[in-house]
């Protein structure tokens, strides 16, 4: 009896193994939101992080946590780092590349509650008297991470805030674009 039971669990073992294993070994997270205002105005809300943290929804999770910046104050170079509660973890963002009005790319490296490095891009795409504004976050999975997504749908999880960050972001830029 007691060897059929060691048997069952490492069966069971292996097969959880297996799954992890085959599980793809990148992830990518991607909304898009239709704002009314130049595409001007809405790069400017991410160019520069200090403008980022007025829609930022980990900002709102975390009113109190402790953050500061480096670098420039915006562009390739501008530095953002934070530590807060376990709702918004620690870590940093750098943009790394900016296309004035259609593009920035940004580094985004967590300390907690786990390291992990992924890439984040903005793009900014005129339609009519508009702007499309795609956010997207896509990384590397180790076994740890595929693990994790068996059990996380993180597109889920992460998506709702990046949904929340594209209204905020909207109900901005619609108010600076027209004069609000």
């Amino acid at each position: 009896m007691g060897q059929k039971i060691v048997a069952a669990i490492v069966t069971v073992l292996v097969v959880f193994v297996v799954l992890v294993a085959v599980q793809p070994a990148e992830f990518r997270i991607e909304r898009s939101i239709t704002i009314s205002a130049p595409q001007s105005v809405v790069f400017s809300l991410v160019n520069d992080l200090h403008s980022f943290n007025e829609w930022n929804p980990w900002a709102k999770k975390d009113p109190a946590m402790e953050q500061s910046y480096e670098g420039p104050a915006a562009g390739p170079g501008a530095i953002y780092r934070w530590s807060g509660n376990a709702d918004v973890g620690a870590g940093s963002m750098t943009i790394t590349e900016s296309h004035a009005n259609e593009g920035v790319e940004l580094e985004l490296a967590f300390r907690k509650p786990m390291r992990a490095t992924n890439a984040v891009e903005f793009t900014f795409r005129p339609n009519g008297e508009q702007t499309v504004v795609t956010w997207s976050m896509s990384g590397e999975k180790d076994m740890t991470a595929k693990a994790i997504h068996l059990v996380m749908d993180m597109d889920k999880m992460v998506g709702g805030d990046f949904e929340r960050g594209l209204a905020d972001m909207k109900s901005l830029a619609e108010s600076r674009a027209h004069g609000g």
